[in-house]
């Protein structure tokens, strides 16, 4: 497992707080808003955000034609799929349970890996994918009888993390010849056009004006999901092994949890706290430097 370097550990910290405290931010702004305008208004917003960084740091905008239909296809695995999914079964669960539901993305992408890529997994690797999956189903221990009822939210976020592992191995492996932040932006416009058109086409009778909480989740999502994280887990993504950058941030769901918590509400149990060390021991099967 490779070691990460100064720029790639603040990423993945940075990541983790943004991406962690971001569920019950979305839990909140999809409380009495369309999720798919949600969704979309953030995108809106945040897409300034990214254009500015890529101007400042003089990164490319452009991407050459014979490339667009490999993007296409990665939009759609990366952020297409997900965003559309994840922010549906938000609807139907809490904010924790939904982040414990999205972050089985490790796992699949596991198996995945192994299965379509013959992609060998070290013991290790196999040590924080069985730690990985032990605290999701011990985050998910007090949820069952309550899950059974919402089989919709459920599918929805298994669905969203399948197709994002799925997204993971084919980002990794990309060959367009193109900076990880021009690939970003141009994801995030496409993913953005598809949720303008989705929420057009099924929330238009339920739009409105959204209230000063939803503002302040549209902003959290511009200028730091959108502006910021996703273009950081992009670049984690395709400069880590499948298996180290999806094992690497499964701290997020904890953090989702336990913020969850705080400022919904939401009861936590023992085994909420036996998942943090199962996370810890997923995260360090994959970062912790081997011996030599």
């Amino acid at each position: 497992m490779p070691l990460l370097s100064r720029q790639q550990l603040v990423l993945l910290v940075l990541l983790t707080l943004t991406w962690g405290l971001n569920w019950p931010v979305m839990k909140l702004g999809v409380t009495d808003f369309p999720p798919l305008g949600f969704r979309a208004l953030s995108m809106w917003l945040g897409l300034p955000v990214l254009a500015c960084a890529l101007l400042v740091l003089k990164v490319p905008f452009r991407i050459a034609r014979p490339h667009w239909p490999a993007l296409l296809w990665l939009t759609v695995t990366n952020m297409l799929v997900w965003h559309v999914c994840i922010i549906l079964a938000l609807r139907h669960l809490s904010s924790g349970r939904a982040a414990i539901l999205g972050y089985t993305m490790p796992i699949f992408s596991a198996l995945i890996g192994a299965w379509l890529y013959s992609a060998r997994l070290t013991p290790r690797g196999w040590t924080g994918v069985g730690a990985a999956a032990l605290g999701v189903l011990l985050l998910l221990w007090h949820e069952a009888v309550q899950l059974a009822g919402r089989p919709l939210g459920v599918g929805l976020a298994l669905v969203a993390a399948c197709v994002w592992a799925l997204g993971t191995q084919q980002l990794r492996r990309s060959r367009i010849e193109a900076p990880t932040l021009t690939l970003s932006f141009w994801m995030t416009v496409l993913t953005t056009l598809c949720m303008s058109a989705l929420t057009f086409g099924f929330e238009r009778a339920d739009w409105h004006h959204p209230s000063d909480a939803t503002w302040g989740a549209i902003a959290f999502n511009a200028v730091l999901i959108f502006g910021f994280a996703q273009a950081a887990w992009f670049s984690l993504a395709r400069g880590l092994p499948p298996l180290a950058s999806t094992l690497s941030i499964m701290l997020i769901p904890v953090l989702g949890v336990f913020s969850g918590a705080v400022w919904l509400g939401e009861v936590l149990h023992w085994q909420d706290w036996a998942a943090v060390g199962l996370m810890t021991v997923a995260i360090g099967s994959v970062l912790w430097p081997a011996r030599s």
